[in-house]
């Protein structure tokens, strides 16, 4: 995401994740594990799939994901993009990024309900509506801890 969104999204992380487990920057996710033998020819695709402007998105609501809380993210987009991504590699997919993903920037996880729930109430007060920057794609592996960047693609097109 741009530069200002994601400042402040992961202000609110740092505000409201626990902190053993506030391992990473705000981001959306679009697919949970390609097979890293799928690294170099996603490399070319996302290079490709950039030479386009960036997709419109907007922060569109706050919802309870139970034990926290998240920002849904709508951007037709994006998921057509994902979707691209996920014909290409059909069958290097695991079960879980079969599915089409709910886009969302979460800012606590791992908590009390009764937590949650007042992040919510709190947040929900001077919420409105807003564009969302997508600046870029970007491809990481997990090493059990922070990511380790893998491959970061940004849009140079304009739309």
């Amino acid at each position: 995401m741009g530069a200002a969104d994601q400042r402040f999204f992961d202000a609110l992380r740092q505000a409201h994740f626990p902190p053993a487990r506030n391992v990473l920057r705000a981001h959306l996710t679009l697919f949970h594990q390609l097979p890293p033998s799928c690294l170099a020819e996603l490399d070319r695709l996302l290079k490709a799939i950039v030479a386009d402007g960036p997709p419109p998105a907007t922060v569109s609501d706050i919802f309870s994901l139970g034990g926290g809380v998240a920002y849904r993210v709508d951007s037709p987009e994006l998921l057509a993009i994902r979707e691209y991504i996920a014909d290409w590699f059909a069958g290097s997919l695991s079960a879980q990024d079969r599915g089409i993903p709910r886009l969302h920037i979460t800012v606590q996880n791992k908590v009390e309900s009764a937590q949650a729930r007042a992040l919510l109430a709190e947040l929900r007060r001077d919420f409105h509506p807003r564009p969302l920057s997508i600046v870029g794609l970007a491809a990481h592996h997990y090493r059990g801890g922070p990511w380790e960047t893998a491959v970061t693609r940004n849009f140079r097109g304009r739309r």
